[in-house]
């Protein structure tokens, strides 16, 4: 049995994206010309999810009760979670917070940050 206090960084994590996610649109910073043109709102979705991914993977990786095959399967559904957990948060925004819209584009970029994590896990830790 993996303990929970191994997920508590996962977790922490999990509530960081909730409160950023719920940030009315006039809290958040103006962006540069130059950061619209770089995507820099794709690529803060993506880090944000990949370490989300990451965080709940990585004790499942780690685990030392766990085979191979069960991890796989594990960190698969933790992937699956937190893709859904990226549209989730887009229908958030689009019905309950001020100045925030429903993105598809953000929601693509978090489950790619999803994807990365898992790649890396499966690389790294799933060999």
């Amino acid at each position: 049995m993996i303990s929970v206090k191994k997920f508590i960084p996962g977790i922490a994590w999990f509530f960081l994206v909730l409160i950023l996610i719920c940030l009315p649109g006039d809290d958040l910073p103006k962006t540069e010309d130059w950061m619209s043109a770089i995507y820099f709102d794709k690529w803060v979705h993506i880090g944000l999810f990949a370490g989300l991914g990451f965080l709940f993977m990585m004790p499942i990786c780690k685990s030392s009760t766990l085979s191979k095959k069960e991890k796989w399967q594990i960190v698969i559904k933790i992937a699956i979670a937190a893709s859904v957990w990226g549209i989730t948060t887009e229908f958030i925004q689009k019905f309950f917070i001020v100045g925030r819209a429903f993105d598809l584009w953000d929601w693509a970029a978090d489950s790619m940050g999803v994807l990365w994590a898992l790649i890396f896990c499966k690389k790294f830790f799933l060999k």
